[in-house]
């Protein structure tokens, strides 16, 4: 390096890339440069260069090539839609034992209650399907697709607040900072279409209770992951994303001459610096100019025929429901798209749950029984993984004022419900019980960091060698904890 050089560099040189490029030092170096080291395919440029994905991914041969989440937040109560337990009608009004509460941490919403009395469910249970699966007359779409999906009655997490056990299932820990679940899948199996993001966010409209919890962005963030595998969020009203459209007076044309040249100077500031985040906002703003093509073509129902959008109920058509997230998962499936998540809010039923569950029940129903026949009649649902769940469960025992038509239910981490289906899921099943109360896991207990390894597992990666090098850790998303794949579920 001249003279010249070497001063242009130390201006250039900011404080932060300094210390970080010090730290890794000549033995950073060394290992990267090993093959087969995984600091070697996490650093690999071929990523920054928009390239399918990690050199050394898949593991092994994947059962899926995508994913849907329907993400429930504020925790759909189990014993109202999946766990049924009949025998609660006899302990109306009784307290829970303290056998079966065992001390377990409360929240402060019901910590000073004087009693936990006991709430069953007022909703009818029938058996469905071939296996003779429990479901509630709030969920009759679905129903009729309990052989289709795995159930798991025993999922579990230790966090009992929403945004700790949101951040957690979404991005493995509950401190926020780590990557969320698509953004590592984007980052290790990259992107299917050119055209649109690997990693697609859509927050639909909710008919229950409006005061619901927040959604932070980094549920879908890359946390120290490039930020080009970030989850790009669609809106319901006006661009589907922010600035997609041209300004007044800004045509294609100068808008490409004007890319062109932004994409040269920060191509020199690469060259100078070596910071890979210059080369993803190289790729993101490409991936922004496509976008103005692909994302309106994307959100254009017109071309659906009238037989597919009644699948999905009368919402269909109105953008923003749950029922157009719904159908515009399926087109994001058939173009790609790695990994799309839905979020659905208003499932934090404290207080008059039968006034507002049915409600939730109702946006969300159809759509998901539609949304799972429309893949399966397009030879679909064999390669994508469909997730259905929340961030933990409710309590049995009622919060607040308990009569025999209306209840409330507090937040409970120790057992709660999630579905899964396609991609290599067995059909039919249901794994792991409860107790009587549906309090504890009585049998195969799932934790959430299971369900991760899981979903990581269908799509060809083994969570214990899926690493990125931070802070001196070969990060996972599943943590230092144990997990396990559920072996159970699988076909």
């Amino acid at each position: 390096m001249t003279i010249d050089a070497f001063d242009q560099y130390k201006r250039l040189l900011t404080r932060r890339h300094f210390f970080r490029n010090a730290s890794l030092g000549l033995g950073t170096a060394a290992l990267a440069s090993m093959p087969g080291s995984p600091l070697h395919a996490a650093t690999a440029d071929t990523q920054l260069q928009g390239t399918p994905g990690l050199a050394n991914l898949p593991h092994h041969q994947p059962k899926a090539k995508r994913a849907i989440y329907l993400f429930m937040s504020g925790a759909p109560s189990q014993m109202d839609m999946w766990d049924y337990k009949p025998k609660m009608a006899d302990w109306f009004d009784k307290d829970l034992p303290e056998t079966i509460r065992q001390g377990q941490r409360l929240t402060t919403m019901t910590s000073g209650q004087s009693r936990f009395p006991i709430a069953p469910s007022i909703y009818k249970f029938a058996q469905h399907g071939k296996a003779g699966t429990w479901a509630s007359e709030l969920v009759p779409h679905m129903a009729k697709k309990v052989d289709e999906i795995s159930m798991i009655r025993s999922m579990w997490t230790e966090a009992i607040n929403h945004d700790p056990a949101i951040t957690y299932i979404c991005t493995g820990d509950q401190l926020p900072g780590k990557p969320s679940l698509g953004s590592w899948l984007s980052y290790g199996l990259g992107n299917e279409n050119e055209n649109l993001p690997s990693f697609l966010v859509m927050t639909a409209s909710w008919s229950g209770r409006q005061q619901a919890q927040a959604l932070y962005n980094r549920l879908w963030g890359s946390g120290f992951l490039p930020s080009k595998f970030q989850g790009v969020s669609l809106r319901s009203a006006g661009d589907p994303v922010l600035y997609l459209s041209n300004p007044s007076g800004l045509d294609a044309g100068v808008r490409r001459r004007m890319l062109d040249s932004l994409s040269r100077l920060n191509q020199q500031t690469y060259e100078a610096i070596g910071d890979p985040e210059t080369n993803a906002r190289i790729a993101q703003y490409e991936m922004a100019f496509r976008m103005q093509t692909s994302i309106p073509e994307l959100a254009d129902l017109s071309d659906e025929p009238q037989h597919v959008l009644d699948l999905y109920g009368p919402d269909v058509m109105r953008p923003g429901t749950y029922a157009n997230c719904c159908i515009l998962a399926r087109r994001m499936a058939e173009r790609g798209v790695r990994f799309t998540q839905i979020f659905h809010r208003g499932w934090d039923q404290h207080g008059n749950l039968p006034g507002d569950l049915p409600k939730q029940c109702k946006d969300t129903d159809q759509p998901n029984a539609g949304l799972l026949t429309d893949l399966k009649q397009r030879g679909l649902l064999d390669d994508t993984l469909v997730v259905w769940g929340g961030e933990f469960g409710r309590t049995i025992y009622c919060q607040g004022k308990l009569t025999k038509k209306t209840y409330g239910r507090d937040h409970h981490p120790k057992c709660f419900t999630v579905w899964m289906a396609g991609a290599g899921i067995k059909q039919g099943v249901v794994h792991g019980e409860t107790d009587e109360f549906s309090y504890n896991v009585t049998a195969d207990p799932v934790h959430i960091r299971d369900l991760n390894a899981t979903i990581l597992n269908q799509l060809g990666i083994d969570h214990s060698r899926f690493t990125y090098p931070f802070q001196g850790l070969d990060q996972r998303l599943t943590g230092v904890t144990e997990a396990k794949v559920i072996r159970p579920i699988l076909a």
